[in-house]
């Protein structure tokens, strides 16, 4: 994400059009839901309605999309035709899951998609359009039911391409609730990326980057698991734990108090319960905690139970690493566990009142 002292200095630099800082960052429009390169020749927009963003990754799935005047996904001097050709079939057809079949409709070697995409833009072909779906998909969720109501009203249909994209992330939309268990997601800016948040009103559920891969499963797996429609909306949980993430992610908070609902076997519930044992700024390898819980020799069955963790940040899984100090995997990416790891380092413990 972008710090916030460096929006006005990328806000000067696009109104400036100034070439240096092309692949620093991305600015989405949001009165016209476009992203754009920071010498794109449109009219500027005002301040207040720009985002910025790292990568073109992000932008995507904030549910901007790609400008058609400085095409920042398929500019003809910096990528290739092919790049050019991919990018024009997603936006005709953003819900699309692409599948062998598809790129051999448009005469396009899945393989050779993959390598350029990850050559010019650090993500494959594939994830490009995974975050093209997401960010249309949770754009709704971002902007609450009362929209999805509209949008449903104004005559979207079961074919339709919102109504697949929500039900492939949600379970069901919303007009088929009936009287099934009813969980709300919300879409949460941070620091780190936006992030989804599942609970009831008790506890919370799930808390996921949105780019996280498997997202789409996890939910799947959740819904199915507590027999749950899942719709946009918010409740006390959701708000307790966008309140704890700002303080967290500010410095003034170590640890999460917000109500928890823990889904995972007895071995799971209790690798996780010890995980949140663990001071922030404090990291343990995969070995220890095995051995913390009494079971020395189930170090891979710790690193899985980690990798199940549904509830990141929170369940700070992230404080693991390898026995040889290497960060090991994070499903949030680990980019973001070393940033994480580093911010806990720096909070001072909270002075007491």
């Amino acid at each position: 994400m972008i710090q916030e002292d460096m929006r006005p200095v990328y806000y000067q630099a696009l109104l400036d059009k100034k070439s240096e800082y092309e692949g620093i960052f991305y600015v989405g429009v949001k009165t016209t839901g476009v992203f754009c390169r920071p010498t794109c020749p449109a009219r500027k927009p005002k301040f207040e309605n720009c985002e910025f963003f790292e990568t073109a990754k992000e932008a995507l799935l904030a549910s901007f999309r790609p400008c058609q005047r400085c095409r920042p996904l398929s500019h003809p001097n910096q990528v290739s035709e092919l790049v050019q050709k991919l990018v024009h079939a997603v936006e005709e057809n953003p819900e699309r899951r692409w599948t062998e079949q598809d790129f051999k409709k448009i005469s396009v070697d899945a393989s050779t998609a993959r390598r350029q995409f990850k050559k010019r833009f650090g993500m494959t072909f594939v994830e490009y359009a995974r975050a093209r779906r997401m960010g249309l998909a949770l754009k709704h969720i971002r902007e609450g039911s009362a929209v999805i109501e509209a949008q449903l009203s104004a005559g979207y249909e079961s074919g339709s391409g919102f109504r697949d994209a929500f039900s492939r992330i949600m379970g069901a939309p919303p007009a088929l609730s009936g009287d099934q268990q009813i969980l709300k997601a919300s879409w949460l800016d941070t620091r780190l990326g936006p992030m989804i948040a599942i609970a009831d009103e008790e506890a919370l559920y799930l808390l996921e980057f949105v780019d996280r891969r498997g997202l789409e499963r996890e939910i799947e797996r959740l819904r199915k698991k507590t027999k749950s429609v899942i719709i946009p909306g918010s409740s006390q949980p959701i708000l307790s734990i966008e309140r704890e993430l700002l303080d967290y992610f500010e410095g003034r908070l170590t640890e999460f108090r917000t109500p928890l609902k823990l889904l995972g076997s007895p071995f799971q519930i209790k690798v996780w319960e010890r995980l949140r044992q663990i001071s922030p700024g404090q990291t343990t390898s995969y070995a220890e905690m095995a051995t913390a819980i009494g079971k020395p020799s189930a170090y891979r069955a710790v690193a899985q139970a980690n990798g199940a963790n549904q509830l990141a940040i929170v369940i700070p899984c992230h404080r693991v690493i390898s026995s040889n100090g290497d960060l090991a995997g994070y499903g949030g990416g680990l980019s973001r566990k070393r940033w994480l790891l580093d911010h806990e380092k720096s909070i001072e413990e909270p002075a007491q009142s």
